[in-house]
């Protein structure tokens, strides 16, 4: 049985969602190991001058403890 944990990271992007989620990702991989999946659990999003200027999410990442796959 694999012991998972879950972390929660906080993206941003100026160019969408999908790459806010990238960014979760490479944030999460450069302090922790073994990540497995990512779940966005909120979409937001800032609005200046009438239109969209950034886009965030909030996720949950999934990774696999040491000696534990």
């Amino acid at each position: 049985m694999a012991m998972l944990k879950v972390i929660e990271v906080l993206a941003e992007s100026s160019e969408g969602w999908e790459d806010a989620a990238r960014q979760a990702v490479a944030e999460a991989v450069s302090s922790v190991r073994n990540v497995r999946s990512i779940y966005i659990e909120n979409f937001e999003a800032t609005v200046e001058d009438d239109a969209i200027s950034s886009f965030r999410v909030n996720a949950k990442i999934s990774f696999v403890l040491d000696g534990r796959d």
